[in-house]
């Protein structure tokens, strides 16, 4: 079987980790394909070296430019590859130009598309990683889900539930892997030389920011500044990414963040330390989706200097705090974390939602069996579509999803609860008693 995988981002290598190491172990053909997206060696090529993972097949070198113009080459140079490489499946992970081009590319060449991370939603569209995982989405044919809420944003959008995998997010895998590397290795790096003695300073938080939202934007750069220059208790470590760092000097406002003494700036980290970093912190403080999914693996309290989150399942569970850019609430929560110990324990120890640890094994198992079948391929019908109607009805009686559907020779939609009024993912062995559910009923 032969495997593609666009990647563009140091997220997107994060998370492919496990899932690299599944088709790898299994003999199956890889095709790494990295747009470039993130193109300087701290950014990039220092991941691959760093994880252990094989250099990508293709670079098409992409670079930085504006969204229409990096998506067009990207979708211009992943065609060529497909059209020379031919692979049975392309997989795209999370929300980056590179999964848009990824995904819109091979659905019109008839290449079935695995959406790892998909069904997130913060339904803010002036994202532009919204729009990319919603187009994303709809060009998939499997969609590998981190958790049920997920699961539901896709069934709600009439996606067939029979196309859904509840996986958990492969942010953990990577997690559990790659601390262990960390904690072997890190010392061999040119980056840990950076944080070395930081990682022996007390209250230490990491901090980190770089969505356009924020830092193209000077009156929240401005509320956070002033909430960094009164949280005095911590040492606040921040690995600064070029793109923040040039912005804040355009805006006047690097000076002001440099001359804070609790504000220890640094060059970005290797991966791997900064997961070193991240572990020995006490509070993460973010606008990044991908550290919020990381914190509450690493059981670490995080503060998202956003004002939606595609990653709600961590503010539920009780590990994250959407905070904005209003420095009232990054103060006050930033305080109670370190100063509250019963409320520091609650929210490290609050539940992780994206699994155990196994995505990546559940992700390729998911492909193989599809495959064997004779289903990982996109083909035009040979039968005349079947005729529906939607429905909605109450279940009085104790039957699951799957027997449901095989007698009524329909399709469930979604299901709500009448006991807690919650919805509920369809999933083929849920008992419908009590159950309100939407479904489709072919005639």
């Amino acid at each position: 079987m032969k495997i593609a995988i666009v990647l563009g981002t140091r997220p997107e290598i994060i998370k492919m980790v496990s899932v690299i190491d599944e088709i790898l172990a299994r003999g199956h053909e890889l095709i790494l394909i990295h747009t470039g997206q993130h193109y300087d060696h701290e950014m990039s090529d220092q991941f691959f070296e760093e994880l252990e993972l094989p250099t990508p097949k293709y670079n098409i070198g992409v670079g930085s430019s504006s969204h229409g113009k990096q998506t067009g080459r990207m979708m211009e140079g992943i065609e060529e590859i497909l059209l020379e490489e031919t692979p049975n499946i392309l997989l795209v992970q999370g929300d980056t130009n590179a999964v848009l081009a990824g995904a819109l590319v091979a659905s019109k060449l008839h290449i079935p598309v695995g959406h790892v991370e998909a069904g997130l939603r913060s339904y803010d569209i002036t994202m532009p990683e919204e729009i990319n995982r919603k187009a994303a989405d709809v060009c998939s044919k499997y969609y590998f889900v981190p958790t049920e809420k997920s699961a539901i944003n896709l069934s709600v959008e009439g996606i067939s539930r029979k196309n859904i995998f509840i996986t958990g997010n492969t942010v953990v895998d990577a997690c559990f892997r790659n601390l262990e590397i960390a904690k072997k290795h890190v010392s061999e790096s040119e980056s840990f030389k950076q944080i070395s003695n930081l990682l022996n300073l007390d209250n230490i938080l990491t901090l980190t920011m770089h969505r356009a939202e924020n830092v193209d934007n000077k009156k929240r750069l401005k509320g956070i500044i002033n909430a960094l220059s009164e949280l005095k208790d911590f040492n606040i470590i921040f690995p600064i990414h070029p793109r923040t760092k040039k912005t804040m000097e355009e805006f006047g406002l690097y000076d002001d963040l440099a001359k804070l003494d609790n504000i220890h700036l640094i060059k970005p980290l290797g991966y791997l330390d900064f997961l070193l970093l991240m572990s020995k912190s006490s509070l993460i403080l973010t606008d990044s989706g991908g550290l919020q999914e990381e914190a509450i693996t690493l059981n670490i309290p995080a503060l998202t200097l956003r004002y939606n989150t595609e990653r709600p399942e961590t503010v539920t569970m009780g590990g994250n705090i959407l905070v904005g850019s209003d420095k009232n609430l990054i103060i006050d929560n930033a305080n109670k974390i370190l100063n509250n110990e019963s409320f520091y324990n609650k929210m490290s120890s609050a539940k992780n939602p994206y699994g155990d640890g196994s995505a990546g094994k559940q992700i390729v198992d998911i492909i193989e069996d599809s495959y064997e079948k004779g289903e990982c391929v996109l083909e035009s019908p040979d039968d005349i579509m079947d005729v529906f109607t939607t429905l909605m009805d109450f279940i009085n009686e104790d039957i699951n999803v799957s027997n449901f559907e095989k007698q009524n020779n329909t399709l469930i939609r979604t299901v709500f609860s009448s006991f807690d009024n919650s919805m509920k993912f369809p999933s083929d062995d849920l008992n419908l008693n009590g159950m309100y559910i939407v479904y489709d009923k072919f005639i």
